[in-house]
């Protein structure tokens, strides 16, 4: 029998991204609480994210192999999430400019009972940028629905000097260790 896949992610980046993986899945949005005690330490916080995104979905679809992420920007142990609005993008890129930052992507798949996560990490280093290309891409771009404000997949990558890691991780999903990762679930439920 054919394993049947969802995406627990409203995220476009993420649909297409997914479908390096398999064309045929299905997209839920995922419905659970993303708020978590201050003190969670910040590189966890994209994992116990993913875990409640897949298994608000999985726990209707316990026979399909559910997938949830999330992806957040650290840089000196704050989380950069997505802006509230242009003047809160426009405070996180000069922020970033001219540094290194990492990426964090939470990933977890849910399938027949079992559930495995993990987090995967690149380093992001900006160039140093003025503040014309910070207004601009934000004018352009409308970054408010990217964590840390910029897209690697956009006028963004302007922006970078060099990346460390998995460049799909920076887009939201690291799809190379996914693939690996939802085969060893495979092996382990058996099929």
């Amino acid at each position: 029998m054919a394993i049947k896949y969802i995406l627990a992610s409203s995220s476009p980046r993420r649909h297409e991204l997914f479908a390096f993986i398999t064309k045929d899945f299905e997209v839920i949005s995922p419905d659970c609480d993303e708020v978590l005690p201050k003190e969670t330490e910040p590189y966890s916080v994209p994992e116990i994210l993913a875990v409640r995104k897949a298994m608000s979905v999985a726990k209707t679809h316990p026979d399909e192999m559910v997938v949830g992420c999330d992806t957040v920007v650290i840089l000196d142990g704050v989380i950069f999430g997505k802006p509230k609005d242009e003047a809160n993008a426009y405070d996180m890129l000069g922020t970033l400019s001219g540094r290194t930052h990492t990426v964090v992507s939470g990933v977890c798949i849910c399938y027949k009972g079992r559930t495995l996560s993990f987090s995967q990490e690149t380093d992001v280093e900006f160039y140093p940028l003025s503040d014309s290309e910070i207004r601009n891409y934000i004018t352009e771009f409308k970054p408010l629905d990217k964590a840390g404000s910029y897209g690697v997949q956009d006028g963004g990558a302007l922006f970078i000097k060099g990346i460390r890691g998995d460049y799909y991780n920076v887009m939201g999903l690291p799809i190379a260790r996914l693939k690996r990762e939802i085969d060893k679930l495979i092996t382990l439920a058996g099929g």
